[in-house]
């Protein structure tokens, strides 16, 4: 297993997208056209911090996203521990511990001492030491996490 920086691998960042594509997006757009969108704003951008990957193999497993912001609520705070992702069949193996210690690692190397997250998710990110601050407009709740 090895974490990987998916912002330079473009093979990787394809399904990055696509796989938050199927997860994520509302479908408004078409897949191919999402993807091109997405891959220019990720490049272009000031949004994305940092994207890592598991890889195993060559065969990315899961992922997980550093952004400046996430969403249109609470845009003073940052940065934001976003998109945790680990495929159906690797699930139930720990390998979203490992995403999490990653992107923990990411954020405090580049000087954030907290990153903040929001999730609809109940009892799950507690689990890496996120603390509840409040529920947002959307019905999510609004977690930080100390580093």
């Amino acid at each position: 297993m090895q974490i990987i920086n998916i912002k330079d691998k473009l093979n990787y960042l394809n399904e990055y997208v696509k796989l938050c594509y199927l997860e994520w997006s509302n479908k408004e757009k078409p897949l191919a056209e999402y993807i091109d969108y997405k891959i220019d704003n990720i490049k272009n951008g000031d949004k994305v911090i940092s994207i890592l990957g598991l890889v195993n193999e060559e065969e990315l497993i899961g992922f997980i996203s550093l952004f400046k912001y996430d969403g249109d609520e609470r845009k003073d705070l940052t940065p934001w521990y976003a998109t945790m992702y680990v495929k159906k069949e690797y699930r139930g193996k720990s390998y979203s511990k490992l995403l999490n210690q990653a992107i923990i690692k990411e954020a405090k190397r580049l000087g954030y001492d907290k990153v903040y997250l929001k999730s609809d998710l109940i009892n799950y990110y507690e689990k890496f030491g996120a603390k509840h601050i409040e529920q947002l407009k959307n019905g999510e709740i609004l977690y930080y996490i100390d580093l």
